[in-house]
């Protein structure tokens, strides 16, 4: 039972869910098919393969794009909201990903952090710069149009 009041000698009670036996309508967890399609057990079956096989799809496609041009993570995670319609595994892993991104994305604008990174991203700046001007000052420029015959 919830008791929350910040008054003394005034106490709230709330019923758990499990002495109401219903589950937390904010829940959100389950399938989002259309009422006529959970109605009938085969066509909800036949909707979720449907479903599978189209987020399958999509990630596959997803997966494809990360070493070839083009948003692989993006179509993975879209694909994985695919899934979510309909799984509640999906819905859980997905949940866990947006906490991650938003905790990351939190982590990074600390101003800590970001004076770290930025300095850090200026001192891997600065030793590239050396490493290009050593190598230029070694072995000069070189255009394709002026190579010799060999």
């Amino acid at each position: 039972m919830n008791t929350g009041s910040d008054e003394p000698g005034e106490v709230a009670v709330v019923p758990d869910e499990a002495e109401t036996g219903e589950g937390s309508a904010d829940d959100g967890l389950g399938s989002r098919a259309p009422e006529f399609v959970k109605q009938r057990r085969a066509l909800h079956l036949s909707w979720q393969v449907g479903v599978f096989v189209i987020g399958l799809a999509v990630v596959g496609a997803g997966i494809v794009m990360l070493p070839l041009p083009g948003p692989g993570w993006v179509v993975i995670f879209g694909g994985m909201a695919i899934w979510a319609t309909e799984f509640v595994w999906a819905q859980l892993v997905l949940r866990w990903t947006k906490r991650k991104v938003t905790e990351a994305a939190q982590k990074a604008l600390d101003p800590k952090v970001r004076r770290r990174n930025i300095t850090l991203t200026a001192i891997g700046l600065v030793i590239i710069g050396v490493l290009v001007g050593i190598y230029l000052w070694k072995f000069g420029v070189v255009m394709p149009w002026k190579i010799k015959d060999q």
